[in-house]
C-alpha cells in the first residue's frame, strides 16, 4: 500500500567569481613652469585562477525502460537464487514498462506529481500478487565513489531489490508465503563498489570507473490493493540512483516529507484526545447527563483513528493487513455506532425502543463485512467473493447514515432548534465518511499547502470538532444554569424546612423539650412537629421519617408537617393522626414514612402511636412495644398503640433512626449499644446528635428530649 508523501531532490553549485581592482587617475598641472608629474606606474596584474569547480549528476532516475513480468522467478537449482535476479537471463521477450511520468500526471490518491499507473492499467487488470522489474544500467563513476540506490517513493505494496543477483535490501517482511506489508517509506540501498576497468581499454573516461548493473525489483501486492488504488501494481514512481552522499540526503528529506505531509493527522489525534478528555471531564459538572459519556467515547475513536493512520504511516509497528483491521474494521464501525447513540442520547430520544439492537446489530455486520471486503485475513473467503462484500459494506454505512439522519431529524421535531443545530454535524460526517465516494462527481479532495496533507475528510472532521464543541458549550451553559436554579430551589426549601421546624429548646408548664436536627443533605427527610394544646395544657408530639433524601424528600416532609397541623387543630389523638398521615401517603408513588405521634396530657399520661418507626427511650430504656407497617403502605394498616405514665423527673427521648445507622470508616454502625450508653451519659439533645453525627453520619439525626419536672413551673413568657 502506497503512502501518501512526496520527495524533491534540489541539486545546488556554487562558483567564485573575482575582479581585479581598478587603479585611479591623477590630474596633472597645466602651468608651464610645473614639471609634468609623472603616471605612477601599475604592474599587470596575473589572472586570478579558477577554483576547481566540478558539476555532475549526483543522482539519476532510473526511468528505463525496465523489462516487466507479472508471476515469481523459479529458483535455479545451483545457485538456490532467484532465476530473473541473475544478471544473464534472458529478458529479452519481457514487457517494458516506461516510469518515465507524463506532464501533469498527478497520483489520485494523494495529490503527488510525477506519477505514472500500475499495471492494471497498462494490460493486467485484477492481478495480483508477484511481479518483476530488471533494468540494466551502465554507470560511470570516479574512483572509490560509493553509490546508493534510493526505492520508489510510490507502489503496491512490497519489494526486494537485486543488484546483480546479489540481494541488496527489501521493504515488508518475506519471510512467510504471504509477505508482511506496511505503507510505503522512504528507502536506501547501498550498493556494492562497481567493478574497476583499466582507463587505457577506452571503455571509460580517465579517473572514472565505468561498470554495468543489472537492477532487478521483486515485488508483491496485497488483494487488497485492487479494491484501495484504482490503478494498482508495483512502481508508480523511478527509483533513483546515484552518489550515496546524494541520495543520503535526498532519503532524509523525503522523510521529512512524510513526516511534513501527516502532520494533520498528528494534530487531529491530539485534539480529539484533548477533547476526549474535556467531554469525560463536563460529567463532573452534570453527573445524571449520560451524553458527555458518549460524547468522550466518540471523540476518543477519533484519536485513535487519527493516530492510526499517524502509526501506519510513520512506523512499521504494525502491517497493513493489521492497521485495516483497527482502522477500517473496527474504529469505523464504532465510530458509526457511537455517532447514532450520541445523538440519540442528546435529544433524550427513547422511541423506538428497538434503537440500540438495531445500531449493534450493523456495527457487528459492518464490522464482517469490511474485514471480507479487505481480505484481512488472508483467504478466508475466495478473491472474487471478497469482492462483492465491498458493495454489502457500502450499503451498510449508507444505512448508518440514513439511521443518523433519522435520529436528526426527529430531534429536530421534538426540540426545534436544538435539532437543526445538529443537522450540520450530521451533513459533515456523511461528506468526511464519504469523502473518497465524491470524487466520482469530481470534487477536489486533497490539497498539500506547504507540504502538509489535508483532505476533504480531515476538513470535515475539523469542522465537525468546532461545532460539538461549541454544542458542548452551549448544553454545558444551560446544564449550569438548571443547576443554579435547582440549588436556589433548594436553597428555598431549606428555608421552608427551617421554618416549619419547632424551637431548639421550648419550656412548658411541667415539661422541658429539647430538640436537635441535622439533615445529611441540605434538605433533609426527618420532621417533626411539637405542638402544645391550647386549653387541656397537653403536649402532641409527632416524629417522622420519609423515604429518600433531597429535595423530594424535602416536598414530601412539607406535605406531612402540613397535614399534622392540619389534623391536629381538629384531632390531637395519636392514632387519629397517624390515620390522617397515611391517607394523604396512599396513592402517591414511592411515598412511605415511618411515624410516631404521642401525646402527653397535662397529669403525665402518654398515648403513643406508632408506624414503623424507632420506638422511644424512656430515662435510657428503650420502650418495648409492638412493630407496625410504616405509612403510605396500606390503606387498612394497623398501628402500633400503647398508654404509659410520665412522672415526675422522667426523660422521654425520641431518635431517628440517622444515630443507629451512623457508620465509622471501618464500616462498623454506631448501634443500639452505643446508643445505650450514650442516653446514660448525654444530658441534651445537642450530645447525643453530636456523638452519632461525628461517628460518621449517613442519614438525617434529629432528637427530641422532653424532661417532665419534679415541681409543676409555669411557662415563660
Amino acid at each position: 500500500m502506497r503512502n501518501r508523501f512526496g520527495g524533491i531532490l534540489i541539486l545546488l553549485a556554487a562558483c567564485a567569481l573575482s575582479a581585479p581592482t581598478n587603479p585611479c587617475a591623477f590630474a596633472q598641472s597645466s602651468s608651464p613652469l610645473s614639471a609634468p608629474i609623472p603616471r605612477p606606474q601599475t604592474p599587470n596584474p596575473k589572472p586570478q585562477s579558477p577554483a576547481p569547480i566540478t558539476l555532475g549528476q549526483s543522482v539519476v532516475p532510473l526511468y528505463g525502460p525496465w523489462k516487466f513480468q507479472t508471476g515469481d522467478s523459479p529458483i535455479d537449482p545451483k545457485t538456490g537464487k532467484p532465476l530473473w535476479a541473475e544478471p544473464a537471463f534472458d529478458d529479452s521477450h519481457w514487457e517494458s514498462v516506461d516510469l518515465t511520468p507524463k506532464v501533469g500526471a498527478i497520483d489520485p490518491n494523494n495529490g503527488r506529481s510525477a506519477y505514472v499507473p500500475g499495471w492494471t492499467a497498462m494490460g493486467h487488470p485484477g492481478y495480483w500478487g508477484y511481479a518483476w522489474y530488471r533494468l540494466r544500467v551502465q554507470v560511470q563513476a570516479r574512483p572509490g565513489q560509493e553509490l546508493a540506490l534510493a526505492g520508489p517513493l510510490d507502489l503496491e505494496d512490497a519489494y526486494q531489490v537485486f543488484d546483480d543477483g546479489e540481494m541488496v535490501g527489501s521493504f515488508g517482511d518475506f519471510s512467510s508465503r504471504r509477505p508482511k506489508v506496511y505503507f510505503t517509506q522512504p528507502r536506501m540501498f547501498r550498493l556494492p563498489e562497481p567493478a574497476t576497468h583499466d582507463p587505457a581499454s577506452g571503455r571509460a573516461g580517465v579517473g572514472t570507473d565505468e561498470s554495468t548493473r543489472v537492477l532487478v525489483f521483486r515485488v508483491w501486492m496485497d488483494p487488497q490493493s485492487l479494491i484501495s488504488v484504482p490503478d494498482a501494481g508495483g512502481l508508480h514512481s523511478a527509483p533513483v540512483l546515484g552518489d550515496t552522499g546524494a541520495v543520503v540526503a535526498g532519503y532524509q528529506v523525503r522523510w521529512l516529507e512524510l513526516i511534513r505531509s501527516y502532520a494533520s493527522s498528528a494534530a487531529l489525534a491530539l485534539l480529539f484526545g484533548l477533547l476526549a478528555a474535556v467531554a469525560f471531564s463536563l460529567i463532573l459538572f452534570d453527573r445524571s447527563d449520560r451524553v458527555y459519556l458518549w460524547m468522550g467515547a466518540l471523540f476518543l475513536l477519533f484519536a485513535v483513528h487519527a493516530a492510526l493512520a499517524v502509526i501506519g504511516a510513520w512506523t512499521e509497528f504494525q502491517s497493513i493487513p493489521i492497521n485495516n483491521l483497527f482502522f477500517d474494521c473496527l474504529a469505523n464501525p464504532l465510530i458509526c455506532a457511537v455517532w447514532v447513540m450520541v445523538w440519540r442520547v442528546w435529544f433524550g430520544q427513547q422511541r423506538p425502543q428497538w434503537m440500540p439492537q438495531l445500531t449493534a446489530g450493523l456495527t457487528l455486520l459492518l464490522t464482517v463485512s469490511t474485514i471480507l471486503g479487505e481480505e484481512v485475513f488472508f483467504g478466508l473467503v475466495p478473491h472474487e467473493v471478497a469482492v462483492h462484500f465491498v458493495i454489502v459494506t457500502l450499503v451498510l454505512r449508507l444505512l448508518f447514515f440514513a439511521l443518523l439522519l433519522w435520529v436528526v431529524v426527529e430531534g429536530i421535531l421534538k426540540q426545534g432548534v436544538e435539532g437543526w443545530l445538529v443537522l450540520p454535524v450530521a451533513v459533515l460526517r456523511g461528506i468526511g465518511d464519504f469523502s473518497t465516494e465524491l470524487s466520482v462527481l469530481h470534487i477536489r479532495q486533497r490539497w498539500f499547502p506547504f507540504g502538509v496533507h489535508v483532505n476533504l475528510a480531515i476538513i470535515a472532521s475539523l469542522l465537525v470538532a468546532v461545532v460539538i464543541a461549541l454544542l458542548l458549550l452551549r448544553r454545558l451553559l444551560l446544564s449550569v444554569r438548571r443547576q443554579r436554579q435547582m440549588a436556589l430551589d433548594v436553597k428555598q426549601a431549606q428555608e421552608v424546612q427551617q421554618v416549619i421546624l419547632p424551637e431548639a429548646r421550648l419550656t412548658l408548664p411541667g415539661l422541658t423539650i429539647e430538640s436537635e436536627y441535622r439533615p445529611a443533605r441540605e434538605v433533609g427527610g426527618d420532621f417533626f412537629q411539637i405542638i402544645p394544646h391550647k386549653t387541656d395544657g397537653s403536649l402532641l408530639i409527632v416524629a417522622g421519617d420519609v423515604t429518600g433524601k433531597g429535595l423530594k424528600a424535602g416536598m414530601l416532609v412539607a406535605l406531612l408537617v402540613g397535614a399534622v397541623r392540619s389534623t391536629a387543630e381538629t384531632d390531637s389523638d395519636p392514632a387519629g393522626i397517624l390515620a390522617a398521615l397515611n391517607r394523604r401517603l396512599i396513592g402517591r408513588a414511592d411515598a412511605q414514612a415511618t411515624c410516631l405521634a404521642l401525646r402527653i396530657a397535662a397529669d403525665g399520661t402518654v398515648t403513643l402511636a406508632n408506624a414503623g418507626h424507632m420506638p422511644p427511650y424512656l430515662n435510657g430504656e428503650l420502650v418495648e412495644m409492638e412493630g407496625a407497617l410504616p405509612l403510605g403502605m396500606s390503606e387498612a394498616a394497623e398501628l402500633s398503640v400503647m398508654h404509659f405514665q410520665l412522672k415526675p423527673g422522667d426523660r422521654l427521648v425520641l431518635l431517628s433512626d440517622g444515630i443507629v445507622e451512623a457508620t465509622d470508616g471501618n464500616g462498623q454502625l454506631f448501634g443500639f449499644d452505643r446508643v445505650h450508653s450514650l442516653l446514660r451519659s448525654a444530658t441534651t439533645a445537642a450530645e447525643i446528635a453530636v456523638a452519632a453525627q461525628s461517628f460518621g453520619q449517613e442519614d438525617d439525626i434529629s432528637v427530641i428530649s422532653v424532661t417532665r419536672a419534679a415541681v409543676a413551673e409555669h411557662a415563660l413568657a
